[in-house]
């Protein structure tokens, strides 16, 4: 429908599918804590969105955000070769938790705009 389908709407749906995938990623990394030789993964998306920006701020037209998954390979935090930090991966996830509350909240203001716009019309 073509109500939904504005550059808002695509920017915060691509937006919450990276954030649900980094939280999955964040996981995965937690539950491997202690498998000796685990190698750390992340999810790079601020590089791929900033890729997407114009210098002066605004979106390019056709905006597909990718995904980089980044698998840490460089350091060894631990004795068994896992490199699994327990302090950066709480962190990450509640970063991620926090941006993932404020796409549905973006989300959740353009229906009560559009809500509201029915209403009155």
């Amino acid at each position: 429908m073509a109500l939904f389908d504005t550059t808002a709407f695509r920017i915060i749906e691509q937006g919450m599918t990276v954030m649900w995938t980094k939280q999955q990623i964040i996981s995965q990394n937690i539950s491997n804590q202690d498998t000796p030789g685990y190698n750390c993964k992340y999810l790079d998306f601020e590089g791929v969105l900033s890729d997407k920006l114009r210098a002066d701020g605004t979106i390019k037209k056709e905006l597909n955000i990718q995904q980089r998954l980044i698998v840490d390979t460089y350091t060894n935090d631990q004795a068994d070769g896992n490199n699994v930090d327990m302090d950066v991966q709480s962190a990450e996830a509640a970063r991620t938790a926090y941006w993932l509350d404020a796409l549905i909240n973006q989300m959740n203001g353009n229906f009560s705009r559009m809500r509201s716009a029915i209403v009155t019309k």
